[in-house]
């Protein structure tokens, strides 16, 4: 399972990222952000982190706007 998580700026990357997943028959879950409105990135960030070190999800990808916040 691959965990997701975007702030606002990295949430239409995000959406191209599920459907790539999703054509490759790959599993995800989307921690969010949902929509487009603004949020902070660090919220997002720590749920895929936590995906990871609890063992829920084998991978992440999280996007923020330049990259170097979210990093």
């Amino acid at each position: 399972m691959i965990a997701l998580g975007s702030d606002q700026a990295g949430y239409e990357l995000k959406q191209e990222i599920i459907k790539y997943l999703v054509d490759k028959g790959l599993e995800y879950k989307d921690y969010g952000s949902y929509n487009a409105d603004p949020v902070d990135y660090p919220v997002y960030g720590k749920l895929v982190g936590t995906a990871l070190a609890d063992g829920d999800c084998v991978k992440g990808i999280v996007i923020c706007g330049p990259g170097m916040g979210i990093s």
